[in-house]
């Protein structure tokens, strides 16, 4: 008797984890904005250019990349159904990295022009956070299913081996220890409920 269960591949445990991580971020900058705003807490600048080094660091430097030359450029070839989804999530694999660096000036604008330069900031964190979700669902609901059922296990064994290879000239070691290292730093920076650092 054949099991109707599909097998789990490293690349779509990875690439769901990586989503998992910085939606965690993202609710945590959320977090953070919200305390300033609704009650009137300082900022921690040296906590929220952590959060934004890793939103740059895990989509932009590697996550990304990934999923385009190998995910989505195997589906692209296998299935001519996924090629609409496929351009509109590259498309904004580009728009990720540009508001990326818009909240990045927005971040600098605020640590140095203080509170009148706030509101552009959380504005920019609220826009860069429902568009990431908006993105990884997409990826979840329409992509990996589709890629489960279309792609052949060679492909995977090509997607499976670039994702557990992710590697970085901008780290020294593998990639994923130093951007789960980066992870630890912020939850022991950030403070209760979003991390374990302390209470200011």
């Amino acid at each position: 008797m054949t099991s109707a269960i599909q097998p789990r591949y490293d690349a779509v445990r990875i690439i769901e984890d990586e989503h998992r991580s910085l939606a965690a971020v993202l609710h945590g900058m959320l977090y953070l904005v919200r305390q300033t705003r609704e009650r009137g807490a300082k900022s921690d600048f040296k906590l929220l250019g952590a959060m934004l080094y890793y939103i740059d660091a895990v989509p932009e430097r590697f996550h990304h990349p990934k999923e385009d030359k190998y995910l989505f450029a195997l589906l692209h070839a296998r299935s001519p159904e996924s090629r609409p989804v496929l351009d509109k999530l590259q498309a904004e694999h580009k728009v990720g990295a540009e508001k990326i660096r818009d909240l990045a000036h927005a971040l600098t604008r605020y640590e140095n022009g203080g509170d009148a330069e706030f509101s552009d900031f959380a504005k920019a964190v609220e826009s860069y956070a429902e568009f990431q979700w908006q993105h990884m669902r997409c990826e979840e609901r329409d992509v990996l299913p589709l890629a489960q059922k279309c792609l052949t296990a060679g492909d995977w064994e090509a997607i499976d081996a670039a994702f557990n290879g992710h590697t970085d000239p901008l780290f020294r070691e593998k990639a994923g220890e130093d951007v789960h290292k980066l992870f630890q730093k912020i939850l022991n920076l950030a403070p209760p409920p979003i991390g374990v650092g302390p209470v200011h």
